[in-house]
């Protein structure tokens, strides 16, 4: 009988102990999920500060541009028999076609979504990527396509 007694209390503190593991395990898990979210928002969040930096960057460089094309036509009007002084101008920067930047857009916000929709983040970010990409080319193509119609006429 007392062999049957502390039989019973060893398997149900072995029962209780294994109970307090699964928790532990859960918590964890649920800890993990939570700091997987928080990295997807900061990179997220890097994105779209890095896009912000570049079109800080491009809206300044079209300033100096206007800036100088405006220079130079003044320096011409008032001064149309001394030669212009030579104007440093910034290399041409190549601009991004609609094509590319939806690309890269509908990159990132694939990515972004897929990792937040499938339950295997890094999966659901590699798919989404790819959709995104696709989508987000074939609409900047579409507008690539109406801008030219556009020019045309």
């Amino acid at each position: 009988m007392k062999a049957l007694i502390s039989m019973l209390l060893a398997a149900s503190t072995l029962a209780a102990c294994n109970t307090q593991s699964d928790k532990q395990e859960a918590l964890l898990k649920s800890q993990q999920k939570t700091i997987d979210s928080m990295r997807v928002a900061m990179e997220k969040q890097a994105i779209i500060d890095s896009m912000n930096a570049l079109q800080a960057q491009r809206q300044e460089a079209e300033k100096w541009e206007d800036l100088e094309k405006t220079e130079a036509t003044n320096h011409t009007h008032t001064a149309a028999s001394a030669p212009a002084p030579a104007v440093a101008q910034a290399p041409a920067k190549k601009k991004w076609s609609h094509t590319a930047k939806g690309a890269l857009v509908g990159a990132g916000t694939g990515a972004i979504t897929g990792a937040i929709v499938n339950k295997k983040r890094v999966e659901g970010a590699l798919i989404g990527t790819v959709i995104g990409a696709g989508v987000g080319a074939g609409t900047g193509a579409i507008v690539d396509h109406t801008v030219k119609k556009r020019q045309q006429q």
